[in-house]
C-alpha cells in the first residue's frame, strides 16, 4: 500500500516525523539501548517489521483517511456553494437600465474619488400573476399593463455617511420621454402624462430615464418589487413595526370602493407578510397619495432599524435566507444582476446611521388643469431638491459628510469675449412647442456682454436643461467663459463630440426670462413636504376621520 510520502504528503504530518540522516535529537539521548540496538537491526530488540512498525504503520491509514475525507468534505461543500450562487443567480430577473437616450452624467467625484449612489425603487400593480391578483384587483385588471404606483429615490452620499428617499407621487404630472420597450421593441413617442404611466411605455427603464429628465439625478440602477415580492420580502425581513394614532380600517366606503383592508387598533404594531402590504397600499385611511408615501417611509424606516438591530448585515444565515426570498422577489437593471453585486449594494446602507437616513416626499403644488387628482412640482422647492440631489447635499439640513473636490480650472484660458465664437441652439421644445426666436434673443444677451460671435442656430433641438458644450480642450476656458457670463453653473458646461465649436443649447429650463433661473439656496431641508428621520422611532400615522374605528 502507498505511504503518504509516495503521494507527495509529508509524513511528518501523518506519522512519527522523519530526522534528517547523521542528526541528533533530545529524543536520541533518551533512547533506551534496546531501541538504539533495535534501529540498528541488531540485539534484542524489535525488528522493523515488528508491532511497533505496524502500528505507526496503522496510524498513518487512519490519518490518510481522515485527510482524504476532509479533503471530499471541503471540495463537496465548496462545489455547493458555487452550485447555491449559481441558483440564486438564476433566481433573479433582469431588465434593461434606461429606455431612453439622455444626456444626465452621473455626479463628479468628491475630493476622496467617491461619487453617490442613486437607486430608483419601484412598485407595480401587475395583477398579472395568480398570487398578484389574490392580493389585491379584481379580474378585469388582468392583462393590463401595470402602473408604478410606488416610485422613490434612493440616494446615499459619496462617503456612504447619509442617504435619504424621495418619493414622488403616482399621480404627478410630468414630461415622459420617448422610450422604446427592451422586450418588445415597441417605441412609445415622447408625451406629457402620469408619472405612474410610465411602466407601461416601456418597462422600469422607461420610468428611471423620466425620473432622470425630470431631476437631473443621474441614476446608477433600479429595483422593483410587486404585491407577492413585498409579502414575502416582509415575511423573510421579520416584519417591521407601526403606529396609528387611532383605530383604522381601510375599507370600501359610500361613493369610495374599495380600499386596502387594513386593520389595526390605535397604537404600535408589528407586522409582516399581506399585513405589511395593506400598509404599504393604504391610501383613504392616510387621506392622500401624500400620506400614503408618508406611511411607506415610516415602515422602511423601521425596516432598517430592524435589520440593524438584527445585525443582519453581518450575519451569514440572515443574508442567506434574504438572499434567496430576495433574488425570487425582486427584478433589478441588468448591471446589478448577481448576487454579488446585489450585496455590495445592500451593504451601502450598513454604515449609514439612521439619525442621517432622511425621507420625504417631493414638495409638490396641485396641477392648475386637474387640481382635485393631479399634482406638478413645486417650482423652485423640487428644483431646490434635485439640486442638493446632483450635489450630493444632505436633504436633512445637517452639515455634509462628504468633502467635494475642488472645482478645477480650465486647461486653456478663454479669449477675449469678442474672439469667441458661439452658436445658440433652441432647445425649449421638450413635450411642446418651444419659445419663439428663444435663439436670437439668448445670442443678444451674450452680444450685450461683448461676446459679439454670438449667433443664433436653426439646428432641430430639444433638451430639458441648459449646458453649454465644447468639442476640444483648447475651447474649454471659452465654453466657461460663457456659462458664467450667463450664471449657468458649471456642472453644465462639458466637452462633446456632437459640436463643432462652442455651443450653448437653451433648454426647456430657461423658455422666458433674460436671467438663468436658479433654485433657492441650498440651506436647511425642503419646504413644502414631510420628512420622516430614520431614528424617529415615535413616528405615528393620523387616521383620516372617516375611517377611524
Amino acid at each position: 500500500m502507498a505511504e503518504p510520502g509516495d503521494l507527495g504528503w509529508d509524513e511528518g504530518l501523518y506519522g512519527e516525523g522523519t530526522r534528517v540522516p547523521g542528526s541528533r535529537t533530545a529524543l536520541d539521548d533518551e533512547r533506551s539501548p534496546d531501541a538504539a540496538q533495535a534501529e540498528n537491526g541488531s540485539g534484542g530488540g524489535h525488528r522493523r517489521g515488528g508491532p511497533r512498525r505496524r502500528a505507526k504503520r496503522g496510524k498513518r491509514r487512519i490519518l490518510r483517511g481522515v485527510a482524504i475525507t476532509v479533503s471530499v468534505l471541503v471540495l463537496g461543500t465548496a462545489g455547493a456553494g458555487y452550485m447555491y450562487y449559481e441558483h440564486l443567480n438564476s433566481n433573479i430577473r433582469k431588465g434593461e437600465r434606461s429606455s431612453a437616450d439622455s444626456d444626465v452624467r452621473k455626479s463628479a467625484p468628491n475630493a476622496a474619488g467617491q461619487t453617490p449612489l442613486n437607486v430608483l425603487l419601484i412598485g407595480s400593480d401587475s395583477r398579472n400573476t395568480a398570487a398578484n391578483l389574490k392580493l389585491g384587483g379584481s379580474k378585469k385588471s388582468v392583462g393590463a399593463k401595470p402602473l408604478a404606483d410606488v416610485q422613490m429615490l434612493l440616494h446615499v452620499s459619496a462617503d456612504r455617511k447619509n442617504a435619504s428617499v424621495v418619493s414622488i407621487p403616482r399621480d404627478t404630472k410630468v414630461d415622459i420621454p420617448k422610450c422604446t420597450d427592451p422586450k418588445t421593441g415597441d417605441e412609445f413617442p415622447a408625451t406629457r402624462d402620469l408619472i405612474n404611466a410610465t411602466l407601461g411605455r416601456g418597462g422600469p427603464g422607461c420610468t428611471l430615464a423620466t425620473w432622470q429628465e425630470l431631476t437631473g439625478v443621474y441614476i446608477d440602477h433600479w429595483m422593483m418589487v410587486d404585491f407577492a415580492g413585498v409579502v414575502a420580502m416582509a415575511d423573510a425581513i421579520g416584519g417591521a413595526e407601526v403606529c396609528v394614532k387611532h383605530g383604522v380600517y381601510d375599507g370600501p366606503k359610500p361613493n369610495v370602493p374599495g380600499g386596502s383592508g387594513l386593520r389595526l387598533e390605535a397604537g404600535t404594531w408589528p407586522i409582516k407578510g399581506e399585513q405589511a402590504l395593506q400598509w404599504l397600499r393604504t391610501r383613504h385611511a392616510f387621506e392622500s397619495d401624500f400620506g400614503r408615501s408618508k406611511a411607506q417611509h415610516m415602515y422602511m424606516n423601521s425596516v432598517i432599524r430592524n435589520l440593524k438591530d438584527q445585525n443582519a448585515f453581518t450575519d451569514t444565515g440572515r443574508l442567506m435566507d434574504l438572499a434567496e426570498t430576495a433574488t425570487k422577489s425582486l427584478q433589478v437593471s441588468e448591471e446589478i444582476g448577481t448576487v454579488k453585486k446585489l450585496f455590495d449594494l445592500g451593504m451601502t446602507l450598513k454604515d449609514v446611521p439612521t439619525s442621517r437616513i432622511a425621507m420625504l416626499t417631493m414638495p409638490r403644488i396641485p396641477d392648475p388643469d386637474n387640481p382635485k387628482a393631479h399634482v406638478l412640482p413645486a417650482p423652485g422647492e423640487a428644483d431646490r431638491l434635485w439640486q442638493m440631489l446632483r450635489e450630493d447635499a444632505p436633504v436633512d439640513g445637517k452639515a455634509p459628510t462628504s468633502k467635494p473636490k475642488p472645482s478645477a480650472a480650465p486647461k486653456d484660458p478663454a479669449a477675449d469675449p469678442a474672439e469667441i465664437g458661439i452658436m445658440v441652439r433652441n432647445g425649449t421644445g421638450v413635450n411642446q412647442d418651444p419659445t419663439p426666436r428663444r435663439a436670437a434673443a439668448v445670442a443678444g444677451l451674450l452680444t450685450g456682454q461683448g461676446f459679439t460671435g454670438a449667433k443664433a442656430d436653426g439646428t432641430p433641438e430639444a433638451e430639458s436643461r441648459t449646458q453649454v458644450l465644447f468639442p476640444s480642450v483648447d475651447l474649454g476656458g471659452d465654453a466657461h467663459a460663457v456659462a458664467t457670463a450667463l450664471g449657468i453653473p458649471a456642472s453644465a458646461v462639458r466637452k462633446s463630440s456632437e459640436v463643432s465649436g462652442v455651443t450653448l443649447i437653451v433648454g426647456a429650463d430657461w423658455r422666458t426670462g433674460d436671467t438663468f433661473p436658479k433654485p433657492e439656496p441650498a440651506a436647511g431641508p425642503p419646504k413644502n413636504t414631510e420628512t420622516v428621520m430614520g431614528d424617529d422611532k415615535g413616528a405615528c400615522m393620523d387616521i383620516y376621520a372617516p375611517y377611524r374605528i
